[in-house]
């Protein structure tokens, strides 16, 4: 039978310039793009404050990772959790004629008291069963 070799490290992106990936390059290059749009759209002040804020996203998106996830997939996890939790929470409608019902013919509970005599050891029980205990059930005691 033919040997194969099986690939390794499939989560690993492949790098094209330096250390940064493709999707990394693509994530820097729309940053760029919108950048480049708030120049020719705003003033120099608006531009600024804009681009500062858009250079601090595109980072945080390009290289960000939390808990060993790309800050997007950490995003859109983030957002299907909020939207619908994994909770399940039973919530049974109660009508009214059983709330009456109950309210008419309260039920009463009585539990029988049991009393349990309690059994006091002795020193020398003490010492049997710490020796049992000790010698990890070799000496069984002497009865």
């Amino acid at each position: 039978m033919q040997q194969v070799t099986v690939p390794q490290f499939l989560d690993v992106e492949d790098k094209i310039i330096g250390p940064i990936t493709i999707r990394q390059f693509i994530e820097l290059m729309i940053g760029c793009g919108i950048i480049f749009i708030f120049y020719k759209v705003f003033d120099f002040s608006l531009f600024v404050v804009s681009g500062l804020f858009i250079i601090a996203v595109t980072l945080m998106f390009a290289f960000v990772r939390i808990n060993g996830q790309a800050f997007h997939l950490f995003l859109l996890n983030l957002i299907s959790t909020f939207k619908s939790p994994k909770l399940k929470i039973w919530k049974k409608k109660i009508s009214t004629k059983e709330i009456i019902a109950d309210l008419k013919s309260p039920k009463e509970v009585k539990m029988p008291i049991r009393t349990v005599a309690k059994k006091t050891a002795t020193s020398s029980k003490l010492s049997e069963l710490s020796l049992i205990v000790d010698t990890g059930g070799v000496y069984t005691g002497e009865n």
